[in-house]
């Protein structure tokens, strides 16, 4: 099982990006889905949580800006970011809880990363 992000990139202050994040594999459910970051010199840190259902979590740095949505029948996560702040830049990973088979226990697993620079 592997996820794929992707549409990271640069973009100046105040504007808006979006990232996709497709899962591939076999496998017979994804329950959460979600994206983190991480900024030079810090931990990484959450962004938005999904759940299969629809339920969000989103970090306190990104309400109000940021909306985390998904395609259970694509097996994709995406992140719209808006109005972005220099402050946002940072490696962006998505990750999601799968169930590989049934009867067995959930792995998390976590995409490549990919950069987002906000800079004018």
């Amino acid at each position: 099982v592997q996820l794929q992000a992707s549409g990271g990139g640069l973009v100046q202050p105040g504007g808006s990006l979006r990232l996709s994040c497709a899962a591939s594999g076999r496998f017979v459910r994804i329950n959460d889905m979600g994206w983190y970051r991480q900024a030079p010199g810090k931990q990484r840190e959450l962004v938005a949580i999904i759940a299969r259902g629809g339920i969000t979590i989103y970090g306190d740095s990104v309400k109000g800006r940021f909306t985390v949505s998904r395609d259970n029948a694509e097996n994709t996560v995406s992140l719209q970011m808006n109005s972005l702040k220099p402050d946002d830049t940072g490696v962006y990973y998505c990750n999601a809880e799968i169930r590989v088979t049934w009867g067995r226990a959930t792995v998390l697993k976590w995409g490549q990363g990919t950069l987002v620079t906000v800079s004018s």
